[in-house]
């Protein structure tokens, strides 16, 4: 069995979080990045689907050269290889597409990935992956079994579960519950140092989008306190200022 898990390189999430070049890029001095979180979900349940000789764990990402130590912390917790697409991740559909075109020719039997990067929240990279492929794709999974032929993936839908299973190749992201998280040991962290990482360079394709402008949200007002006998007054500025009643 071959598993094929995305990675993304984030900011960790205590980064405070800034834009340059008029708003238009993010700044990334002095900004500590790490495995997408989600992602590192997904890198977890591989590893256990290939515990004991049962098959073997790739991490793929699209990025430039400063995003090979997320790629070797990811070696560290476990996979056995790594390909990192030399470009920078545009947009979802530019990353999408990378990685599709070199899972086309790689044999996987299935590609995991987290259910969203923690960075753009966009969630679209897997339903992406999974129709330049033309293979099933399941979001945001909870569960995930497979006994070599058969995978069986449970999610949570409105007032229930759902339970899916899938024959053959396929794509799923992953969220909370599927797996913990695991933390690389002293013999992880040396080995990662030379284990494979390949570097491929990005297939030609269309930009489709284009980032304007970042902008951080407005900054939270001071607390207005109201005296509990004057309830008057109260709903006076739920009416007229905050707009709820």
């Amino acid at each position: 069995m071959k598993i094929l898990v995305c990675i993304s390189n984030v900011p960790d999430t205590t980064t405070k979080i800034t834009f340059t070049n008029d708003n238009t890029q993010f700044n990334t001095s002095g900004v500590q990045f790490i495995v997408n979180p989600y992602d590192e979900i997904a890198l977890s349940k591989a590893i256990e689907l290939c515990e004991g000789g049962k098959g073997t764990v790739t991490v793929v990402n699209v990025g430039e050269n400063t995003t090979d130590p997320t790629i070797r912390k990811a070696l560290a917790i476990g996979a056995d290889d790594a390909v990192r697409i030399n470009a920078v991740p545009r947009d979802a559909y530019f990353t999408a597409f990378q990685i599709a075109e070199y899972a086309k020719t790689s044999g996987f039997d299935m590609i995991l990935c987290g259910r969203e990067s923690i960075d753009y929240n966009g969630a679209q990279v897997a339903a992406m992956i999974g129709e330049f492929l033309d293979i099933p794709s399941v979001s945001i999974i909870k569960k995930l079994d497979y006994d070599g032929t058969t995978a069986t993936l449970e999610r949570e839908i409105e007032g229930g579960k759902e339970v899916i299973t899938v024959t053959g190749k396929f794509i799923a992201s992953c969220a909370e519950g599927v797996a913990e998280p695991k933390i690389p040991n002293m013999r992880g962290i040396m080995s990662a140092r030379t284990k494979p990482l390949q570097v491929v360079e990005a297939a030609a394709i269309e930009q489709l989008s284009q980032i304007i402008q970042f902008e951080t949200p407005p900054p939270r007002g001071a607390v207005n306190l109201i005296p509990a006998e004057d309830a008057v007054k109260l709903i006076g500025l739920l009416h007229e200022e905050a707009k709820v009643i």
